[in-house]
């Protein structure tokens, strides 16, 4: 037991010694010491989750495929999952590169023929959905994919030009709007063919990873 002997604001003094009852200055020391690590622990963790492998929603593709004449396609894709948008970049054998933009949010495609100063919007149906989610599945998993000739499914599909249904380039959401700018706009609509009288004037061919490839054909119909 200690025995004081002199008194003075709160201190107790015994043989020449000072106790106070206030924590000891080095326990405030370390607990601001574990605070401090904590702090950067988090804020390091966060960063990394921010921007470690496989964080980033923009990833790239590409797929080869064999035409119905054996000639090699080659497609490179950037798929941005966050905002749900595919981009196909289309290399026809003739070494023209044509854009393809699938824009699944909005449910609009659009296509920008290599050799034209024009843009073309298709309203998404159910199967080109499906197509973009075939993209937008496989793309975190593998970055290289060719379809095998044998195994592939080919289709033709039609898209009639409407020619008095030209758009404003002002009102259409980015990223159509930087895809298409300075260049005409029109809709289309899918039909069954353009009959007889009418001619095919171009057509794309896109491949997706469900061993899927589509001839995307254009004319105007008949205004």
């Amino acid at each position: 037991m200690v025995k004081c002997w002199k008194h003075s604001g709160g201190r107790c003094m015994a043989g020449g010694s000072a106790w106070t009852h206030s924590p000891p200055k080095a326990l405030w020391m370390c607990v601001s010491a574990l605070l401090l690590l904590l702090t950067v622990a988090l804020g390091l963790a966060g960063h990394l989750a921010l921007t470690g492998p496989g964080s980033t929603s923009l990833h790239t593709m590409r797929l080869t495929a064999p035409d119905q004449t054996g000639v090699l396609l080659n497609q490179s894709a950037v798929v941005d999952l966050q905002n749900d948008l595919v981009t196909l970049s289309v290399t026809s054998a003739g070494n023209q590169t044509s854009t393809v933009l699938f824009d699944v949010k909005h449910g609009v495609i659009c296509y920008q023929p290599a050799d034209q100063d024009r843009c073309f919007l298709q309203t998404m149906e159910q199967s080109d959905y499906d197509h973009a989610d075939s993209l937008l599945n496989r793309s975190q998993h593998k970055t290289n994919i060719q379809l095998s000739g044998n195994e592939t499914q080919r289709r033709t599909e039609f898209l009639g030009v409407l020619a008095a249904s030209q758009v404003n380039v002002s009102s259409l959401d980015e990223p159509l709007r930087t895809l298409c700018q300075d260049r005409s706009v029109h809709r289309t609509r899918r039909t069954d063919g353009p009959g007889k009288q009418r001619l095919v004037y171009f057509c794309i061919d896109i491949c997706f990873p469900s061993n899927i490839c589509v001839s995307v054909c254009f004319y105007y119909l008949p205004e």
